[in-house]
């Protein structure tokens, strides 16, 4: 009974596969990443579409270009971000009942498309390109002209098993650029939260933001937002506490904000109008998904024509097409590695540039002794007019 229990979620023919995948995350030493799961645990979405998320937003996105001072600038390149976190770590339960693990994308796979003006904000562009597959890493570009407001980045993960759960450290950062009056820009960095991933025992994983997270301005202040969720004993889903400081004093707060970032959000106290206690972000607003064009007019590189079989085999639930599916574009390209090795021609990034030692990301990080100083980072490349 108590393993019936716990296998509550898993459909009743994939039972077995289940306990199997669960046996081997549990005497596995590595980075659980490269692993296959179960076909019915997978996502239909590549991960190369994930930076989407950053943009299902795009009014808050244009409004980091805005504010009376860089205090109140800070506070709405904050707002942008907790309003990015529902998207990002738990919409996807809302659609299908528990998380689901991406596909893993194919080095040099492409997710474009755009977010039309339809406010007066102007139209937001987005770019991402699987740039390495060993360890596997999507950069990612997004570009609101109008508003004088850059996104770039890059993430990956290294999972590890831990008990009943699967910690997961987010390894990567993005940059923010924003235009300000004097014509230069702006910098604010964003360092990402870390996972856990909750529920397999039941084969229905959630995700809970875990630990803390910074985004930290050239202008001098820091915003310091601390995560807490639902334990496997206690404690409330998806809340979060964030302060903005400056710098140089960071428990000498301008204001404080807590709440649910799949929820509401309220400012403690204080808030830039004058308010006190007034709604901060609202996560429940709807979010706008990214437009791309229709399938048939997509290259071969991108996610959706990519994995447009085992999306379909997903969604109807036929697991043995999605199998076989999968499996061909793994080996297809485990050929293309070889062939490229044998030819002495390695694989060419399209859309982005590879910097070994990112100096705005040591400069920043040294303000507030965030991280170490040294990490890699990847540039949009220049357009070509």
């Amino acid at each position: 009974m108590a393993e019936e229990k716990e296998m509550a979620g898993v459909p009743e023919g994939q039972k077995q596969g289940w306990g199997q995948f669960l046996k081997s995350i549990a005497n596995f030493s590595g980075d659980l990443s490269a692993m296959t799961a179960p076909s019915f645990i997978l996502s239909p979405t590549s991960l190369t579409e994930y930076p989407s998320y950053w943009g299902e937003n795009p009014d808050l996105f244009a409004a980091c270009s805005q504010g009376r001072d860089d205090v109140e600038r800070m506070v709405n390149v904050l707002r942008w971000f907790i309003g990015t976190l529902k998207g990002q770590y738990t919409a996807r339960n809302e659609k299908s009942g528990s998380e689901k693990k991406p596909l893993n994308p194919v080095l040099g796979e492409q997710f474009i498309g755009k977010w039309s003006d339809k406010d007066g904000s102007g139209e937001t562009e987005l770019i991402a390109e699987q740039v390495s597959h060993h360890p596997p890493v999507t950069a990612y570009w997004i570009h609101n002209a109008k508003a004088g407001v850059t996104l770039e980045g890059h993430s990956g993960q290294k999972t590890a098993f831990s008990g009943r759960s699967i910690n997961v450290k987010q390894v990567g950062h993005a940059t923010l650029r924003v235009a300000n009056s004097s014509g230069a820009e702006d910098l604010y960095l964003i360092t990402l939260p870390n996972l856990v991933i909750e529920g397999l025992w039941y084969g229905s994983p959630y995700l809970e933001l875990t630990g803390s997270s910074h985004i930290c301005s050239s202008t001098g202040y820091l915003a310091t937002i601390n995560y807490t969720g639902k334990g496997y004993f206690s404690g409330k889903s998806h809340c979060f506490k964030a302060t903005v400081s400056p710098v140089s004093q960071p428990t000498s707060a301008f204001y404080t904000m807590e709440g649910e970032w799949s929820g509401v959000s309220k400012f403690k106290g204080k808030s830039p109008s004058g308010s006190s206690n007034s709604v901060f972000c609202d996560a429940s607003a709807q979010r706008r998904e990214v437009e791309v064009k229709p399938l048939e007019e997509q290259s071969e590189r991108e996610s959706r024509k990519l994995w447009c079989k085992v999306a379909q085999g997903i969604r109807s639930g036929d697991y043995e097409t999605a199998s076989r599916e999968k499996t061909r574009i793994e080996n297809d390209q485990r050929q293309k590695r070889k062939d490229e090795q044998a030819s002495s021609k390695p694989h060419q990034l399209e859309h982005f540039v590879y910097i070994a030692d990112d100096k705005e990301y040591a400069a920043l990080t040294d303000k507030f002794k965030g991280a170490p100083a040294n990490q890699e980072a990847y540039r949009r490349k220049p357009r070509v007019h």
